[in-house]
C-alpha cells in the first residue's frame, strides 16, 4: 500500500499546476486559436468552401489533362527529324522558353484581358473570346488556357527528357523494321517515356493545382477566394486554414505516391542491371513556375 501522502491528491495544487502549464499557456494561445481555428466559421461556411474546393478540383484535372496533352505535342515537335522540321523545331524550342520564363499570372492577366476584347472586336469568334462552354463562365476557361499554355512548356521539358532518355537503339530497331519516325515515335518511344517520367508529371501536376489559386485574380470564385471572402467580412483566417488542409488532402497523397513510383522504378533499374541490361538514363525532376519538387 502506498502510504497516504501519495495516494491523496490535492484539487487546488493540480489546477494550480495546470493553470501555470499547460492551462495557462493554451489560455495564451486563445487569440491564435480563434483567428485561425474558429471551429464555428469553419463549420458555418462548410458548403461555400467545398463547393470552392470542389471548382478547385476541375481546374486542376482539365488544366492538368490539357497541359499533359499539349506538353506531350510540343515535345513530339521538338523531337522531328530532318532540314525540313527545322522551323517547326525552332518553334517548339522558342516556344517552351518563352511560356517557361514568364509568371503564370502575367500569362492569366494576358489571356483574361485581351481574348473578350479581341471577341469583341471580331478579330476572334464570340464563342471563343467568351469561352462559357458547358455552363461555365468565362474566367475558368481563361484560367485552363493560362493553366494550359504554360504548364504545357513544363510538361514538354518533362517529355523531352524521358524521350532522350530511351536507348538511341530502340529508335534504329523500330525503323530497321520498316517504321516511320512518326510510327516508332507512337508505338515504341513516346509509350516507353511517358513510363519514365510519371513522377516528374505529377510533380508538376501539384505545382498546377496550387496554381489554380491564381485564377481568383480574374474574379472566378475557388476555394483560396472563398477563404478571403471569409476573412474580409468576419477578420478571421479559418476559412482560408480550411483551404489549406484540403489542398494537403490532395497533394500529400500525391507527393507519397510520387515516392512509391520513384522507389519501384530505382528497384526495377537496380534489378536490371544486376543482370547486364542497360541502366536507363536518370530522368530528372523539374519544376513548375511557383516551386520545387515535392
Amino acid at each position: 500500500m502506498f502510504p497516504d501522502s501519495l495516494t491523496a491528491v490535492d484539487p487546488v495544487l493540480l489546477a494550480n499546476v495546470w493553470d501555470n502549464t499547460i492551462g495557462g499557456a493554451w489560455d495564451d494561445l486563445e487569440p491564435f486559436r480563434t483567428q485561425y481555428f474558429d471551429l464555428e466559421i469553419m463549420w458555418d461556411n462548410r458548403s461555400d468552401l467545398l463547393k470552392g474546393f470542389w471548382e478547385t478540383l476541375q481546374l486542376s484535372i482539365i488544366g492538368g489533362a490539357l497541359s499533359l496533352l499539349w506538353g506531350l505535342v510540343l515535345a513530339v515537335l521538338r523531337q522531328l527529324p530532318g532540314r525540313a522540321a527545322a522551323p517547326i523545331r525552332g518553334l517548339a524550342i522558342a516556344y517552351i522558353d518563352v511560356f517557361r520564363g514568364i509568371p503564370m499570372l502575367l500569362v492569366l492577366l494576358l489571356v483574361s484581358g485581351s481574348m473578350g476584347a479581341l471577341a469583341i472586336e471580331g478579330f476572334l469568334p464570340r464563342e471563343i473570346g467568351i469561352p462559357r462552354w458547358f455552363g461555365k463562365p468565362d474566367p475558368f476557361w481563361y484560367g485552363i488556357i493560362a493553366l494550359t499554355v504554360t504548364y504545357g512548356a513544363y510538361m514538354a521539358e518533362v517529355y523531352r527528357a524521358g524521350i532522350e532518355a530511351v536507348p538511341e537503339g530502340q529508335m534504329e530497331a523500330a525503323r530497321s523494321l520498316g517504321m516511320s519516325h512518326g510510327q516508332a515515335m507512337r508505338q515504341v518511344i513516346v509509350p516507353q517515356a511517358v513510363r519514365k517520367v510519371i513522377p516528374p508529371l505529377l510533380n508538376d501536376f501539384i505545382a498546377l493545382m496550387k496554381d489554380t489559386s491564381l485564377v481568383s485574380v480574374i474574379g472566378f470564385t475557388e476555394v483560396v477566394q472563398v477563404g478571403r471572402d471569409i476573412q474580409s467580412e468576419s477578420f478571421n483566417s479559418s476559412g482560408l486554414i480550411v483551404g489549406a488542409l484540403l489542398f494537403l488532402a490532395v497533394t500529400i497523397p500525391l507527393a507519397r505516391m510520387i515516392d512509391a513510383l520513384i522507389a519501384r522504378e530505382q528497384r526495377r533499374t537496380s534489378r536490371g542491371g544486376s543482370g547486364g541490361a542497360t541502366t536507363p538514363t536518370p530522368v530528372p525532376q523539374t519544376s513548375g513556375p511557383t516551386g520545387g519538387p515535392v
